[in-house]
């Protein structure tokens, strides 16, 4: 078993954990996107210092590693990877939509999410890719992938083999844009938000199986290209 660091910064939410042996111990979160690089090396700081632990304790380093925001990626692919290296310890690549839906599983378990049929059930993680596109997946009451992630103009029409079936869940911070375009009454959403508590259980189980990443060459999931854009606002 292990004592894991977990880190999620792939959407508006900042947010990192301290798990022991897949449990949750502490957590530290903020959903100002802006201010990642501020906040994510401080909440590392403060969730070992509360904890009366030197980074030299930590087993290892779990990472939400996309799809997600480019730049949010890149900022907790670099401190991941820096303290992996330094510390000499492996590094975990979770699915970030993988571990969105353990957050809905997860909320279901503690009766926070209601769902009629939990064995019907299909969840349908999101993660804004900007204007009407998402990043999404679809899931199974177990966690078991139903499709691969991919990005998505979501449509009247998009994961129409799913719907009907049972409910259909989806959330994250890409859902709300799509709750009237996917107009369907087994459509249902949830306020289900990305969370390095979504990484626990599977950074554990990833951990206790080896696969860790080569931390020199790992990059984050991004699944589109990068794209500059000029900026609007006059700087002369």
């Amino acid at each position: 078993m292990a004592l894991l660091l977990c880190i999620e910064t792939g959407t508006d939410t900042c947010s990192v954990a301290l798990a022991r042996n897949g449990k949750l111990i502490s957590l530290r979160e903020n959903t100002d996107e802006r201010n990642h690089a501020r906040d994510l090396g401080v909440f590392v700081d403060e969730i070992l210092r509360e904890n009366n632990l030197d980074p030299e304790e930590l087993d290892g380093v779990a990472l939400g590693q996309g799809p997600g925001s480019y730049t949010g990626l890149r900022i907790g692919a670099a401190l991941a990877k820096g303290l992996c290296y330094g510390l000499q310890i492996p590094l975990v690549a979770v699915n970030s939509l993988e571990a969105l839906t353990s957050v809905a599983l997860e909320n279901y378990e503690a009766g926070i999410l209601e769902i009629d049929n939990i064995d019907e059930a299909a969840f349908c993680p999101m993660i804004d890719a900007r204007r009407m596109e998402v990043y999404a997946q679809v899931f199974d009451s177990r966690l078991h992938p139903l499709t691969a992630p991919d990005a998505y103009v979501v449509g009247p029409d998009s994961f129409a083999e799913w719907i009907g079936r049972g409910e259909f869940l989806i959330f994250g911070n890409g859902a709300a844009k799509c709750i009237e375009t996917l107009n369907h009454p087994h459509v249902k959403y949830a306020e289900v938000n990305a969370s390095a508590a979504g990484l626990v259980r599977l950074a554990q189980k990833a951990f206790d199986a080896g696969r860790f990443e080569d931390i020199a060459y790992f990059e984050p999931f991004y699944l589109k290209d990068f794209v500059v854009t000029r900026s609007k606002k006059k700087l002369f």
